[in-house]
């Protein structure tokens, strides 16, 4: 019955974006393809999927993601939805990370040698920046963009062969979380607050444009970051910070992780003046109980915020990372074997369909199975 269930359950995924695609040829192996990346195959390659599918060749497979006729960011668009009718909360948090996908070769778009948060160290990969959504009912990824070093931009001969579009320039990694945020403002994704880590987080543009929007939120930042304190001075946040008495520590849960609540130590310090009515600012740290390694965030948002709420946010940045490790060993997110720009955004965009569907199908499983029996 739970088998029928989740099939079902695809089927109206896979429905609300049929009709992104003009051709029922594409539309169809499109639901084969959502099928195959979460099948438990070895491998989620153009063969395996194909195999998986019943064709004796990935010729198939390769020209939905390559060549067929569909609005690949209409389907974007159609999984954010879902993803929020579903999981949406007027307490969710967007949450901006990158992950990289390791690569042979260099005709791959956008490849490079480049740090890769994967793998910890620079690897010749290719990186996407993400926006994922995380509340009570859980989380997934929600919208997403390749980063093209400017060695790419800069050489149009090499992006045309690999189908990076002329129009195509080069962007920053901050500049592509602020188009990806600002598609949620637009598309009305219910979202309380913000985070992201210090790659972001640093960014004083980034954390201006949030604020200009009004949008709260709790971004990592570096420790010699720099920021207006209350008396019109400016002074480095670690400094700040260790001018705190040890009363203003407290140890608080930033939620649960695989062995137990993630407690550390925690404390903040308002921040700027001239706050906007019902607005506070703050400098918040997290002090590891075991290690005493620091960490710093930026803070915006409402007056009446306590520290236990700040923690709660900057806790919930680990969702993204569990997006990537689920995403990729569960619906295929880094097996792809293509090199263009247009089949990379064809099979990102499949993989989040796919682990959003499980994601569904898992809390609405829950759901059913602690609901009150009735007589």
């Amino acid at each position: 019955m739970e088998f029928d269930q989740w099939s079902s359950e695809l089927d109206r995924l896979h429905a609300r974006f049929a009709d992104r695609f003009t051709r029922a040829e594409p539309r169809r192996r499109a639901r084969q393809y959502l099928s195959g990346l979460v099948a438990g195959l070895d491998r989620k390659n153009g063969w395996t999927l194909a195999e998986q599918a019943g064709d004796l060749s990935p010729d198939g497979m390769q020209r939905l993601l390559r060549w067929a006729d569909w609005d690949i960011d209409a389907v974007r668009d159609e999984v954010r939805d879902y993803v929020i009718e579903h999981l949406g909360d007027p307490n969710g948090v967007l949450i901006i990370d990158d992950t990289g996908f390791l690569k042979k070769g260099v005709k791959s778009a956008g490849v490079a040698r480049q740090y890769s948060g994967t793998a910890g160290r620079i690897e010749n990969c290719q990186v996407g920046v993400f926006l994922a959504y995380r509340s009570t009912r859980g989380h997934a990824l929600i919208d997403r963009q390749l980063y093209l070093p400017a060695a790419w931009t800069d050489d149009r001969d090499r992006c045309r062969a690999a189908g990076i579009p002329d129009e195509v320039g080069f962007a920053t990694k901050i500049e592509m979380a602020r188009q990806m945020l600002q598609r949620a403002f637009t598309a009305g994704v219910a979202a309380a607050w913000v985070t992201m880590d210090e790659a972001y987080g640093q960014s004083k543009a980034l954390r201006v444009w949030l604020e200009e929007h009004d949008q709260p939120h709790v971004v990592a930042t570096r420790c010699n970051d720099d920021v207006v304190t209350t008396s019109m001075g400016r002074a480095r946040v670690d400094e700040l910070i260790a001018s705190l008495p040890g009363r203003a520590w407290s140890r608080i849960s930033a939620g649960p992780g695989a062995h137990g609540p993630r407690e550390y130590w925690w404390a903040r310090i308002p921040i700027r003046i001239c706050w906007r009515p019902g607005r506070g600012h703050w400098l918040l740290a997290r002090r590891s109980m075991n290690t005493g390694e620091l960490a710093y965030y930026v803070c915006y948002g409402p007056r009446k915020t306590r520290l236990m709420d700040l923690a709660r946010i900057a806790g919930t940045r680990w969702a993204v990372e569990e997006c990537f490790q689920q995403a990729k060993g569960q619906a295929g997110l880094d097996e792809y074997q293509v090199r263009d720009w247009r089949a990379w955004y064809a099979h990102i965009t499949l993989s989040m369909a796919a682990y959003a569907w499980l994601v569904v199908a898992r809390t609405q499983t829950a759901q059913q199975q602690t609901a009150p029996v009735t007589t």
